[in-house]
C-alpha cells in the first residue's frame, strides 16, 4: 500500500483528512479511487485506512486498523550537514532519510563552497528539501516524517549544542578515535552528527567542537565525500546501536 504523512491535528476520530500536494499526487499520479486502502503515518502510529471522498483540496479517508509504528530505530540520529553544492544535499537528505535519520540542521561552516544570502533561496531550497525527505520517507516506509530545518551558521550549532551530549564528528585528521570505539557498550538514544562541508572542517572549529564535549573520530584510511560521510556515519552509528542489520 502507498503511505503518506499527515499531523496528528487531521486525525479526527475514524476520519483522517489528507490535503496539500498529497491530494493531487493520489487523484492525478496514483489515480486512486474510493474504497482503496492506504497507510497514513501520522506520530507514530500507522493507519490503514480506506479512501471515502475525493475533493479538489483534500481527501477523505476512513481508520480501518491502526498499530504502533515500528520501522524506527531506537536511536535519534540529528545530522548537522555542512552545505553543499549542486544536488549533492538532495542525494545526503533522500538516503540519509532512508538510513533512519531523525532530523537535518543543514550549516554554512568557514569552507563550505555553498554561500546562500537571500533568504527567499535558503526557503525555497529547505522546501526542496523536505519534499525529498518526505519522498524518501514514504518509499522507506518510515513511520515519523524527518524534519529539514533553516539554514544555520556554524556558530548558532555550536550555540545549540553547547549543553547536548553525545556529539560525534568525523574528521580526516583524527587518525585513531572511532565510531564504533565511542559507541562500544552504550546505551544512547539520542545523537547529534557533525559532517563538514566539501573542504572540510577548519582547525579552529574543530577546536571549538572539542570545547563543547564533541568526540572527533575518523571513518577509517580513506578520505570520503561529504555526500558519502554523513551516509557511512549514520549507517555505522545504527548498525552498533539502532535496528541496521537486525530483523
Amino acid at each position: 500500500m502507498h503511505r503518506f504523512f499527515v499531523e496528528k491535528e487531521q486525525v479526527i476520530d475514524e476520519i483522517i483528512e489528507i490535503n496539500g500536494t498529497d491530494v493531487k499526487h493520489i487523484k492525478d499520479v496514483l489515480r486512486l479511487k474510493p474504497e482503496e486502502r492506504i497507510e497514513i503515518a501520522s506520530d507514530g502510529i500507522t493507519y490503514t485506512c480506506e479512501i471515502e471522498s475525493l475533493f479538489k483540496d483534500k481527501i477523505i479517508t476512513r481508520i480501518i486498523d491502526k498499530v504502533k509504528g515500528v520501522n524506527e530505530s531506537p536511536v535519534d540520529i540529528i545530522l548537522y550537514q555542512g552545505l553543499a553544492k549542486g544536488s549533492k544535499m538532495d542525494l545526503i537528505i533522500q538516503k540519509c532519510t532512508e538510513i533512519g535519520v531523525k532530523e537535518f540542521y543543514p550549516v554554512a561552516t568557514h569552507r563550505s563552497v555553498v554561500k546562500i544570502k537571500d533568504i527567499k533561496k535558503e526557503q525555497s531550497k529547505v522546501e526542496r528539501w523536505n519534499s525529498i525527505a518526505d519522498e524518501a520517507a514514504k518509499q522507506s516506509k518510515r513511520d515519523i516524517l524527518p524534519k529539514v530545518q533553516n539554514i544555520i551558521s556554524f556558530d548558532e550549532m555550536v550555540g545549540l549544542l553547547k549543553d547536548e551530549d553525545n556529539i560525534i564528528v568525523p574528521y580526516e585528521d583524527e587518525k585513531g578515535n572511532t565510531i564504533k570505539g565511542n559507541l562500544e557498550g552504550s546505551r544512547i538514544k539520542k545523537i547529534h552528527l557533525i559532517i563538514g562541508p566539501e573542504g572540510g572542517f577548519e582547525p579552529k572549529e574543530i577546536e571549538k567542537l572539542k570545547l563543547i564535549g564533541a568526540r572527533i573520530v575518523t571513518l577509517g584510511p580513506r578520505i570520503l565525500r561529504t555526500e558519502t560521510a554523513g551516509i557511512v556515519a549514520a549507517t555505522i552509528i545504527l548498525y552498533e546501536l539502532g535496528d541496521l542489520g537486525v530483523i
